[in-house]
């Protein structure tokens, strides 16, 4: 299991536009048929991943809370399948299936949306804010597989809830860790 930290990417970035094909209901989009009216989650995850595994339930909680509240929701897979099968678009559909995934997972088959956003480790989140500048990146908590500490989601809920209730992040956002992107 290699670790490897987000690279993040400086706030205020403009998020990137892109044109996936969605795993669960094999429609296309773009990031602005998908941006949400108080702000935008996209999070780069995959199949196998066990840093993945580890915190899938809250990103669904996550998302299901949120939502509601004006936020998009998107997740996107850039793994090379040809390397690691079981992210294959028709895993991908399994995948969210099996974890009650109903926002949007898009297939990044030329890595190229990854690239742009300078993705580097599943999970790795990005908050955009209403005008789609960059507002946090990094880390869903301090939980990792294996360090006994408990899923909360703590980092990220308190960048939504800080975006939609206007007020400031805490210093220093701290880098997301997971599994490095499986580059072509």
């Amino acid at each position: 299991m290699a670790r490897t930290e987000s690279t993040m990417l400086p706030l205020g970035t403009i998020a990137a536009d892109f044109y996936l094909k969605d795993t669960n209901s094999n429609d296309t989009f773009t990031f602005q048929d998908l941006k949400g009216s108080k702000g935008t989650l996209v999070m780069f995850i995959c199949n196998h991943c066990p840093f993945v595994h580890h915190v899938i339930q809250e990103v669904v909680m996550i998302a299901n809370d949120y939502r509601v509240q004006g936020i998009g929701i998107i997740a996107i897979s850039s793994n090379d399948i040809v390397k690691y099968p079981q992210d294959a678009p028709e895993n991908m559909t399994e995948f969210a299936m099996e974890n009650k995934i109903d926002f949007p997972y898009l297939y990044d088959e030329s890595q190229e949306t990854a690239k742009a956003y300078q993705a580097a480790c599943t999970p790795d989140f990005y908050l955009f804010d209403n005008q789609d500048k960059l507002f946090y990146r990094g880390q869903l908590d301090d939980s990792r597989p294996g360090n006994g500490i408990t899923l909360s989601g703590s980092d990220l809920r308190g960048a939504i809830d800080a975006l939609i209730y206007n007020r400031s992040l805490k210093d220093p956002q701290k880098p997301s860790l997971g599994c490095g992107i499986k580059w072509k």
